[in-house]
């Protein structure tokens, strides 16, 4: 990793959801009123991360979420990014849950150590808080 990197703060606070593996994609899942949402389907699960907002009372999830992202392009040669960030934070006591795509990693943390979290990442990294 050359230089410093960015991560980016949402301030939404997201959910992460789960359904049965056989369970149709909801469409409060996919609205486009959302800076991102992540879909996974397992032969066990069918798990949704999304906008807490937009999460029906009953459905199973856990919110509180907030979310960092670490936005690429990222060579899939390259390695260590994503402990960077994560090693630092699992050091101070600070779990995390992480997504990624192609081009982006977002790391999840729950908003009660948020303040925390961004305290040990500022020594690595320029936090910019998005929108």
């Amino acid at each position: 990793m050359q230089g410093i990197q960015k991560l980016f703060l949402y301030s939404e606070k997201f959910a992460v959801c789960k359904l049965d593996q056989n369970h149709e994609i909801p469409d409060w899942a996919i609205q486009e009123n959302q800076p991102f949402y992540s879909i996974t389907k397992t032969e066990h699960e069918l798990s949704i991360t999304c906008l807490e907002k937009n999460v029906p009372s009953g459905v199973t999830s856990e919110g509180g979420w907030r979310a960092l992202a670490l936005e690429g392009p990222l060579a899939f040669s390259q390695t260590g990014i994503l402990v960077s960030v994560i090693g630092p934070l699992a050091n101070g006591n600070i779990s995390i849950f992480a997504i990624s795509t192609f081009d982006t990693d977002f790391i999840l943390l729950k908003a009660d150590v948020l303040e925390q979290a961004i305290t040990i990442l500022q020594e690595r990294f320029i936090i910019v808080e998005r929108e």
